[in-house]
Parts: structure tokens; sequence; C-alpha cells
């Protein structure tokens, strides 16, 4: 079977899924502890390189349920075309989370950001910040084998919005402002389109 065609935006292949993906209502750690950060994250070798010259600092901030011994916060690297240096490092689970995750659900590299006055995002892995999105062969698109085990997220009846509207500021990170726009102009498009299907299948079973 013949591949269907993505729309390609600022290099990515786009999959329409994030259009209609359903999801939930802003990130509110009460509900979930951090479920998403439970399984850790793969960072490009420059986020790792930046975590680990900041090593002492986030020792500082770090609580009893994390390890201070920061030879054990990341896997070996390994060869990922997906990542600008072609190389990932995954970082290491511990106590049953992601080693940066403190035990009220709140991650150590986002605290030192806000304690600092600075973007919130500044210290986090890319892939980190996306979830549920992914960027994965070239695709932007749902990362659903991880949303699959989220207990509040992948809920259907907790999934009032979807992935596209609740997600705008992390599309915009990865987008920018002119790529997000073409991003809405596309989301349009397909729902219309989607509709127009949609429309004719009810008429054709109605008649």
């Amino acid at each position: 079977m013949t591949e269907k065609p993505m729309r390609v935006i600022k290099g990515l292949k786009i999959d329409p899924v994030i259009f209609t993906q359903k999801f939930v209502p802003g990130c509110n750690i009460h509900n979930c502890s951090g479920e998403c950060c439970y399984y850790g994250v793969y960072a490009e070798s420059t986020e790792f390189e930046v975590i680990m010259g900041m090593k002492e600092r986030i020792i500082q901030s770090m609580d009893d349920s994390q390890t201070k011994d920061y030879t054990q916060w990341f896997e070996e690297p390994n060869e990922d075309p997906d990542f600008k240096s072609g190389i990932a490092v995954g970082t290491e689970v511990y106590n049953g989370k992601c080693v940066f995750l403190d035990k009220q659900g709140f991650c150590t590299l986002q605290k030192i950001a806000y304690e600092n006055g600075e973007n919130k995002w500044k210290y986090k892995p890319l892939y980190c910040i996306l979830f549920p999105l992914v960027i994965s062969d070239g695709v932007f698109s749902i990362d659903d084998g991880h949303l699959d085990r989220m207990h509040f997220c992948n809920r259907g009846e907790n999934q009032t919005s979807t992935v596209f509207e609740e997600c705008k500021e992390e599309i915009t990170h990865v987008f920018g402002l002119d790529g997000f726009k073409e991003l809405e102009e596309y989301r349009e498009e397909y729902l219309n389109k989607l509709n127009k299907v949609k429309n004719l299948i009810k008429e054709s079973i109605e008649s």
C-alpha cells in the first residue's frame, strides 16, 4: 500500500493525528504525580552536556528519593538519527521514576530554572517537554505507546480537549510562531476535509 503523503513544516512531516487525538486539559501533577516522567527520557548529547555541567546545582536541589550519584543519572549513549547530533542519551530510572523527578512529582531541572528566574524549559530535554508529542523518523506525531501507559491522561473521561489545543506552547517551542501558524492552517484544512468525508458517509447511509 502506498504511504499517504504528509505535510512538511519546518523540515518535519506532520501526522494529522495531532489535530484529533484527545487529551486532558492542562497539566496538573496533583492528578498524576508526574507519571509521564516515570520512565525517563532520551536527551540530545548537547542536552546531556548542559545537565552534567550543572550537576552540583542539581544535587543541591534533589530530595531523598533521588540519587545524588551523577554517574547513575544517564544510560550509555546510543545512535539515533532523530537527534541533531545523531546521539541520544537516556536518563536512568531510579526509585521507579526518572532520576530528575522528585518525590512530589516535580522535575528538578525545571525547578532550578524557576528558581533562577529563567525559562522553565531551559534545562529540560526536548523530548521531555514535548510529551505526549514526539519526533520519530522525521515525523511529528503522538507518542501513543507512552500515552497508553498513563493512568490519568489516557482515560477517556479525562480527555475533554485535544493534544493540539493543549500543547500549543510546546508545539510553538519546536516550530516557532510562524510554524505554528502553518500548523493551524493545516489543521483547519484537515478538519474541513474530515468533516466532508463524514457528511458524505452519513448521507450515503441515510439515502
